[in-house]
């Protein structure tokens, strides 16, 4: 299974909360844990001094799902509809959607509200002590 994380999850994995042992259990099974470059740039703009060596260690292991004109279009398309239907959605998390269609990958969340797409299969993983 391939599994993308959003940012609320890499963040908790880096903390070593809740979704750390989740994501070692898909590891340990030989699941694939993903992302985007998007979420890598909001991990590093939250990033505490303390968590540099241990957030490159984690986006160094990461399969980083490319994001092109294919998925640009779709998240616009998302943002156009959810728009139309009295619902903002950011660019950044229609992008990510748009990622884990392209790459048929499980969206793994902390804010599953931010992703009502039905075309995306989205786990709401609790994240935070």
């Amino acid at each position: 299974m391939l599994v993308l994380a959003d940012t609320t999850v890499l963040i908790d994995y880096l903390r070593n909360a809740p979704s750390a042992e989740r994501v070692e259990r898909l590891l340990g099974r030989g699941d694939v844990v993903c992302t985007t470059a998007i979420n890598v740039e909001e991990i590093v703009r939250g990033l505490r001094s303390s968590e540099r060596d241990v957030a490159t260690r984690l986006v160094t292991g990461l399969v980083i799902v490319p994001l092109g004109a294919r998925e640009g279009w779709q998240a616009g398309d998302w943002r156009r509809h959810f728009g139309t239907h009295g619902t903002t959605l950011s660019q950044a998390d229609c992008l990510i959607a748009a990622a884990a269609l392209s790459a048929d990958a499980v969206l793994a969340t902390g804010n599953p509200k931010d992703f009502p797409m039905l075309e995306v299969t989205v786990e709401h993983w609790p994240v935070g002590r």
